[in-house]
């Protein structure tokens, strides 16, 4: 693939991101406000949350062993299929059970489009370019975020059940636009592994690859953050006095902020470099997180969580690179996957940890948490490789990439 040739591919791919995504945002909040319809406790609700994350850690290496040694495409669109079938049967259900169900169906379909989209992006992209490509692709799924828990408060309203519902149906129908977006998004020319009926990598092998614990750490610290951030925001504003639509208002800054920083993440790493770029900016959100649990006023807290969304842009698409680029070539996929169940295991484990911490601590007292977990991550960030593909040079025909300085091994 000639670097910056038919980027048509990755445009489809963020529009057909940003659909799933937004789906799936618009879809979460909905299920619980159908479960409350149906009956259900706090605990339910866990539960049915829960779901949703737990299910694809069963599936997520099987799903990345295949991709490694065949094609990325059949997963998107299997995806899609998954993520709209799940929204529209949770609008559709009757029972708790159900819901659970449908949830579980929902998360696997968005760990099937994003293993297929993430294997894309690394499969179709020189290493040069795998950086700026990782980025784009990320502010679909932040466009996504920003849009669908929007649209779900607009659809939501004094007849849960009845809105609920139709807030789900909503977000099926939407969902199923990614598929539009979808056809050939893989070129016949998009190169293969070299390995399909060779031994594979295992696991243990892919986890000491240096980078790859790296970029699992940081992924899972920069996602728990945003996830444990929209989770208890509202309960902060509750115990503060700030209205929900200001929250909502703020929460969706922070959205904006994260698409912000990915539009400008190529001049910031020319400018700093992959390994300065993550340690500084998971070392400030580990301290604006920190600082979110001071009773700061309504417009300094707008502006810590604009720079805070703006750090937080950089995690993603970052660790995706150093994980693909840190991993053995022939299991780049699974590299990938073992990063997405970081994240699923993040899902589940730290909102469990910010409950407890807020239990005994106080409301504010997660951030204090997250706080600790990013400058974890910061740490982490400043060991790892700058550039991975330098040792060894990657044996890709047509890149177009110069000759490079080799690291000496």
């Amino acid at each position: 693939m000639a670097p910056g040739g038919n980027r048509g591919w990755l445009l489809r791919l963020v529009i057909a991101f940003g659909f799933a995504q937004g789906a799936v945002s618009m879809a979460r909040p909905a299920v619980s406000y159908r479960a409350l319809a149906l009956g259900a406790d706090e605990r339910a609700i866990g539960v049915i949350a829960g779901v949703y994350a737990l299910l694809p850690l069963f599936a997520a290496v099987p799903l990345g062993r295949r991709t490694d040694h065949g094609r990325c495409a059949p997963l998107l669109p299997a995806g899609v299929v998954l993520i709209s079938g799940g929204c529209a049967l949770s609008g559709l259900a009757g029972s708790l059970w159900a819901m659970a169900l449908w949830s579980g169906v929902m998360g696997l379909g968005h760990l099937c489009f994003v293993i297929g989209a993430q294997s894309l992006v690394a499969r179709q992209s020189a290493p040069h370019e795998q950086d700026r490509n990782f980025g784009h692709f990320t502010i679909g799924a932040s466009l996504g975020q920003l849009v669908g828990p929007i649209a779900a408060g607009a659809l939501i309203g004094a007849d849960m059940a009845r809105t609920s519902a139709l807030a789900l149906l909503a977000a099926g129908a939407g969902g199923a636009v990614a598929l539009t977006s979808l056809w050939r998004i893989e070129r016949p020319g998009a190169p293969k592994s070299r390995t399909g009926q060779g031994a594979r990598v295992p696991v243990r092998g892919i986890l000491r690859a240096r980078g790859v614990p790296a970029g699992i750490l940081i992924s899972l610290a920069v996602l728990s953050a945003t996830d444990i951030l929209t989770a208890y925001l509202p309960v902060v504003g509750e115990h503060r006095g700030i209205d929900p639509a200001v929250v909502g208002l703020l929460l969706s800054l922070r959205a904006a902020a994260t698409i912000a920083c990915r539009l400008v993440l190529t001049p910031l790493l020319r400018l700093l470099g992959r390994t300065v770029l993550l340690t500084v900016t998971c070392l400030l959100a580990a301290l604006l997180c920190a600082g979110l649990a001071l009773p700061l006023p309504v417009w300094a807290l707008a502006l810590v969580l604009a720079v805070l969304g703006f750090c937080l842009g950089v995690g993603q698409p970052l660790s995706m690179t150093t994980v693909v680029q840190a991993a053995p070539a022939d299991a780049r996929s699974t590299a990938l996957a073992l990063r997405l169940t970081g994240n699923r295991l993040g899902q589940v484990a730290a909102p469990a940890a910010a409950g407890l911490v807020a239990g005994v601590a106080g409301v504010a007292a997660p951030f204090v948490m997250l706080g600790a977990l990013l400058f974890l991550a910061s740490g982490v960030a400043l060991r790892t490789p700058s550039r991975p593909t330098e040792d060894p040079p990657s044996p890709r025909k047509g890149t177009g990439a110069g000759p490079r300085r080799r690291t000496a091994r």
